[in-house]
């Protein structure tokens, strides 16, 4: 069994992994419009949460690595 450490840096390194992926694609790599209000280069939270097909809470908390169960699915 994992340790409460172990599992909180295992929470803190999915999070950095999905931040990281996220800041890497253009809305173009997905096929959304760029648009013109972006603050960043990188895809919205809201953005992911949609094409992952969860609620943009669900893939806050996943990026801040809050200690939820996640479904086999997601």
């Amino acid at each position: 069994m994992m340790g409460r450490e172990q599992e909180t840096r295992r929470l803190q390194e999915l999070g950095d992994f999905l931040r990281t992926r996220r800041d890497r694609l253009a809305p173009e790599d997905v096929g959304i419009p760029r648009g013109s209000r972006r603050r960043a280069p990188g895809l919205r939270r809201a953005e992911v949460a949609h094409l992952a097909g969860v609620s943009v809470d669900w893939y806050t908390w996943l990026e801040q690595g809050r200690p939820i169960s996640v479904s086999t699915q997601v």
